[in-house]
């Protein structure tokens, strides 16, 4: 009997393009593709997370603005900076 909590598994099949890329990512993060896919798993559930966060948000409160967005973007955009920044300065 397995220890632990073993990792359900999962067969999927996705287009040769794509295939090549998730490849290449995974060793260029130097990661196993399990490790890679999961990952991408994980933001693009938080993204959907988030969306539908925003839609109940405007649905109780009305839509965002122009303005409100240009400002989210702005703030977005100055986040990541800061993380490419760190990440720079850490693969020096």
């Amino acid at each position: 009997m397995p220890r632990g909590k073993p990792s359900p598994k999962l067969a999927i099949t996705v287009d040769p393009d794509v295939y090549a890329q998730v490849l290449d990512a995974a060793a260029d993060d130097g990661v196993s593709v399990s490790a890679w896919m999961t990952g991408a798993a994980r933001r693009a559930l938080l993204v959907r997370d988030g969306l539908a966060a925003v839609a109940e948000w405007e649905a109780q409160h009305g839509a965002l603005t122009d303005a409100e967005m240009a400002a989210a973007r702005e703030r977005v955009a100055a986040q990541m900076g800061r993380k490419a920044s760190r990440s720079a300065r850490g693969s020096a």
